[in-house]
């Protein structure tokens, strides 16, 4: 008796986001920072207003780095799936001193992949994982790069998964800084920026 072919899963479907994504983009945000992001939005917030408020508020602004316009959804079978974030980081340094002390480290790496796209948020819910969802994002990143600057993204090294990942997508390591931890608490010690060359 023949054996039947198990139906192949879904591919993701990605769409750009819109503002009605915002609580979507807020979470995954704070799923790819391990929680760095509730930690400034904690001090964002009004009195008494939900930390997690503040994050959805900022991903619905139609302007800034952390918002919307700069967002793709992945779907799978009409469910949102994952979310990335990504833009062009500017031609010139942003000054390091300015920033809170937490924030230090991460500028200072970007500033090392000036005019790079600029992955800032990659994330997938844990249901969606090994579905290709994080494989497709990083192509439309690719796409939005369009062979102009190459691609870049910083991970904490403790996330050997996720560079795993990036290093098969063709990231290679190019800098780290220790992490500022403040209060907030991770398993890692050093953020590393990881670059992919214009194709």
């Amino acid at each position: 008796m023949p054996v039947a072919a198990m139906p192949t899963p879904p591919e993701p479907r990605l769409r750009p986001a819109t503002p009605a994504d915002a609580a979507d983009l807020a979470r995954l945000v704070d799923l790819a920072s391990e929680g760095l992001t509730r930690h400034f939005w904690a001090r964002m917030a009004e009195p008494g207003e939900d930390v997690f408020a503040v994050g959805v508020r900022r991903a619905a602004r139609g302007d800034g780095a952390f918002s919307w316009r700069n967002a793709v959804m992945a779907e799978i079978d009409g469910a949102v799936a994952g979310g990335l974030v990504t833009y062009r980081i500017g031609d010139a340094p942003e000054p390091v001193d300015e920033a809170p002390p937490i924030a230090q480290p991460l500028l200072a790496l970007e500033n090392q992949a000036l005019g790079t796209q600029y992955v800032n948020v990659i994330a997938t819910y844990a249901p969606f994982r090994g579905r290709g969802v994080a494989t497709a994002l990083l192509r439309e990143a690719d796409r939005r790069d369009a062979g102009r600057a190459g691609l870049s993204l910083i991970v904490a090294d403790a996330n050997a998964v996720a560079r795993r990942l990036y290093e098969g997508f063709g990231f290679a390591e190019r800098a780290r800084r220790p992490i500022v931890k403040d209060d907030w608490l991770c398993d890692s010690t050093e953020w590393v920026l990881m670059l992919r060359p214009a194709r």
